[in-house]
């Protein structure tokens, strides 16, 4: 299995379960890591041969940014199935990372992996 990765992408959504978050759009960090197989891109240097990085990215800050959810589990597990039915992945692993949510740690979040790696 071949990794795709996308690091450090930033969107502003509204998260939380407290009511000041309810209010504000809050910053939020995803690192994804999705696997595949690079062989036929890598053969016909195509990009409809491959994962379409920047079309995923569109989508993930697309669909972060108009959701509320109130839980970053509940975000980061709609993100890995839209990315699992709609750029046909197999497996992939996402970190959210929600920076300043608790005020002694640089960032708080979750990991979690779906799908079968082969």
């Amino acid at each position: 299995m071949d990794i795709v990765f996308i690091r450090d992408l930033e969107v502003k959504t509204v998260i939380g379960v407290f009511d000041w978050e309810r209010k504000i759009r809050q910053r939020l960090i995803f690192n994804l890591e999705l696997g595949t197989d690079i062989a036929p891109a890598a053969a016909t240097d195509a990009l409809e041969d491959t994962l379409d990085y920047k079309a995923i990215s569109h989508a993930i800050e697309e669909m972060a940014e108009a959701s509320s959810y109130q839980l970053v589990e509940a975000l980061v597990e709609a993100v890995a199935q839209m990315v699992i039915k709609d750029f046909a992945v197999r497996w992939l692993s996402i970190t959210l990372d929600k920076p300043g949510a608790v005020s002694c740690a640089r960032s708080v979040g979750v990991r979690i992996e779906r799908g079968e790696k082969w």
